[in-house]
């Protein structure tokens, strides 16, 4: 995997691991990345496998969206813990970003971790019926025909952001039917990992994202029984912006009157951990 680490002058306090979300590039994180190295964290952004600079998804058609939550963020954690193991870690995770969190991937040894636009992507919950018929076309109809004709996910052609691995694209397309999507996966054990969750979390989510909704995000936070957790959702007007959706969050010209209240929380957490 190819990353980014990120350093402002001086020695840093924390170390912050920003885990991506699908179809989405490093660099999409830069912002987000120099807001926080300008106030003392060491802060690592990187690409999965098969996305980005970690490789073609032609290259890598195995791939699913398990293997980037199993074994692309825990990788990734460790190495943080190897380079920085004697600072405060914590983490930001962007929608599969921070189901790998969720899930207890990646968590050993974190003070805490800050959920962005994380939600169960079920299709049917899609808000507004012109865009919940775009994304059933695109995960069920569209994306399967696509990775058999090019081999691959081509993302950006399909208006789903960067290219992906058919493994990746075909997993997220099977979970998107269930009812409670990865939950309703055996295979996953993703209720009980949930379950052994044991550090503060924050989730947050905008008003206007038509994929995590509150309800959705809700469905992934409430399996979080292990822990305590702290909502919040952002309105553009709040942030003096017209809209957030799903990115918006996270974008410079967007979000960055929000990152103020997640780097406060960051903070805290990582006091309370050094007082314990």
């Amino acid at each position: 995997m190819a990353g980014t680490l990120w350093l402002s002058s001086g020695e840093p306090s924390a170390a912050l691991t920003i885990h991506p979300a699908t179809a989405t590039p490093e660099r999409f994180y830069r912002g987000l990345a120099e807001y926080f190295a300008g106030r003392g964290y060491a802060v690592v952004t990187y690409d999965f496998r098969g996305t980005g600079r970690s490789g073609k998804p032609k290259d890598h058609p195995e791939l699913r969206m398990r293997d980037w939550m199993m074994q692309d963020v825990p990788a990734v954690a460790s190495w943080v813990h190897s380079r920085f193991g004697d600072l405060p870690r914590v983490a930001i995770g962007h929608s599969v970003g921070a189901h790998a969190l969720a899930l207890d991937y990646g968590t050993e040894g974190l003070a805490g971790f800050v959920t962005i636009s994380s939600h169960a992507g079920v299709t049917s919950t899609v808000r507004g019926t012109a865009e919940r018929r775009r994304v059933a076309a695109v995960l069920h109809v569209a994306g399967p025909v696509l990775c058999r004709v090019f081999g691959y996910m081509p993302g950006r052609r399909a208006g789903l952001g960067e290219d992906m691995p058919s493994g990746a694209m075909l997993e997220w397309g099977k979970w998107a039917r269930k009812p409670h999507y990865f939950f309703d996966d055996p295979t996953m054990d993703a209720v009980s990992r949930a379950a052994k969750v044991s550090v503060p979390v924050l989730a947050v989510g905008a008003s206007d994202d038509p994929w995590a909704t509150p309800e959705q995000i809700e469905e992934i936070t409430d399996r979080l029984t292990g822990t305590t957790v702290e909502r919040r959702t952002f309105t553009p007007g709040e942030l003096g912006v017209t809209s957030l959706g799903h990115h918006g969050l996270v974008r410079r010209s967007t979000g960055r009157n929000a990152w103020p209240a997640l780097e406060r929380w960051l903070s805290g957490v990582v006091e309370r951990g050094a007082s314990i």
